[in-house]
């Protein structure tokens, strides 16, 4: 039996009014979903509106046309069913990693004894646990995004945002962390949406990866990654198949970007 689908975008298009009476349009009539517990990658060249699309799944922007739908249902506003993860961790200095953890469930009517042991379960399953009295200044890069990944996965979403969280770590911390993100994630059953310009990074974490044109954006392409499960991305890189996936993604973006022309 398919799995439900999580997220849908239904012709999605979204203009912005630039100086005068001009729009240019960042995306248009962009239409695709994502299964529950799915893992789907967007690619595709600078300004393709691939950060729109998260904004508008988040709830910060709203469609100029078309739907954004979260289990069926419309989005209309920021929501707590959805996790957003950024390039930078935004962890509170003078809050503990524990207490970090516990931050986005601080608006919620739950005891603080059940919001300690809630945080302590994700700061488990991140591999943090030892870490939890530390503060962020204490951690290195790759823990830091772990800690922001348990923040996330803190509050329970329906559906988790990554806009490039590995892209200001150096090479090694980024290899360790994709498998270890990719394991964490998989382990929660949470549907998630990668934004990203590592096509490594793409093959590697993901079940499929869509390949959008350069402005106004469109999915060009659909890639399934037919690999073993990516509870062990890292070792996918090796096989054959993996390196077929990689070639073909390259020539997949290198057609969406027209200005190469």
């Amino acid at each position: 039996m398919a799995a439900a689908v999580a997220l849908e975008l239904d012709r999605v298009s979204r203009r912005f009014a630039t100086r005068g009476s001009g729009l240019f349009t960042a995306i248009e009539a962009l239409a695709f979903s994502v299964r529950a517990g799915e893992f789907v990658s967007v690619v595709g060249p600078s300004g393709c509106g691939k950060s729109t699309i998260l904004n508008l799944v988040a709830g910060l922007d709203r469609p100029s046309s078309g739907r954004v739908l979260l289990n069926g249902l419309p989005v209309t506003g920021p929501s707590t069913h959805v996790g957003f993860m950024l390039q930078k961790d935004l962890l509170l200095p003078w809050r503990s990693i524990a207490r970090n953890v516990e931050f986005g469930l601080e608006a919620r009517p739950m005891p603080r004894a059940e919001r300690r042991a809630r945080a302590q379960q994700e700061l488990q399953r991140c591999r943090l646990s030892e870490l939890a009295d530390r503060y962020p200044f204490q951690l290195s890069g790759g823990q830091r995004q772990r800690a922001a990944l348990a923040r996330t996965l803190a509050i329970e979403p329906d559906i988790v945002l990554l806009d490039e969280p590995f892209s200001a770590l150096d090479s090694q911390t980024k290899l360790l962390l994709q498998r270890s993100f990719a394991q964490t994630i998989a382990g929660a059953g949470i549907t998630t949406l990668l934004i990203t310009h590592d096509l490594v990074e793409a093959v590697s974490m993901s079940d499929r990866v869509l390949v959008m044109s350069e402005r106004p954006g469109r999915i060009v392409e659909e890639i399934v990654v037919d690999l073993p499960h990516r509870d062990d991305p890292i070792a996918r890189r090796p096989l054959p198949r993996a390196q077929d996936l990689m070639t073909h993604l390259f020539d997949a973006l290198h057609l969406a970007d027209r200005t190469d022309a």
